[in-house]
């Protein structure tokens, strides 16, 4: 297990095939299914597949990839958050999601301004990007609140969405 940073109120860490039963519940919450996408990850193997082949895949790839939000005092995993390389994008880009109960609560920007200056600085990057659907307001709120700017839109898997860029200074 790598840590990746700590926070006044969570750990981040990379995620590990030990947290197939966390991921298949994260993966099958309405707020994911509606603003991300039905990963069809319904079983242990799904989880262990998904886990593998996603952001296992991405560390071993590119050195960084989704990790593993929990709370510091509880060791709760609430979410996962960290920076992703598609081949539809130049740039990595931040991505994020958690448990529905731990929304608006802060953990989220708690989170994805931690992984952004670890990951900017760990893997000497000057921009990362983000998107996120239009009518998603809480990730829209999030990202400019953290720095990024909105660039315009773009369709990606089938969806318009909203293209953030954040360039260190």
């Amino acid at each position: 297990m790598k840590l990746i940073s700590e926070t006044e109120q969570l750990i981040i860490r990379q995620l590990m095939l030990d947290d197939v039963e966390f991921i298949i519940h994260l993966l099958n919450e309405e707020a994911f299914i509606r603003y991300i996408a039905d990963k069809n990850v319904r079983t242990h193997a799904d989880a262990v597949n998904y886990l593998t082949n996603g952001p296992l895949a991405s560390y071993r790839d590119y050195g960084f990839g989704l990790n593993l939000v929990l709370l510091k005092e509880t060791a709760t995993p609430i979410g996962i958050c960290g920076l992703l390389k598609r081949e539809e994008l130049d740039y990595p880009d931040l991505g994020y999601a958690f448990l529905t109960e731990f929304c608006e609560k802060g953990y989220a920007t708690e989170a994805a301004s931690s992984v952004l200056n670890v990951g900017m600085k760990d893997h000497s990057l000057n921009t990362v990007l983000a998107v996120t659907l239009l009518d998603n307001e809480g990730s829209n709120r999030l990202l400019q609140k953290i720095g990024f700017e909105l660039k315009g839109t773009m369709a990606l898997y089938g969806s318009q969405n909203n293209l953030y860029e954040y360039t260190s200074a």
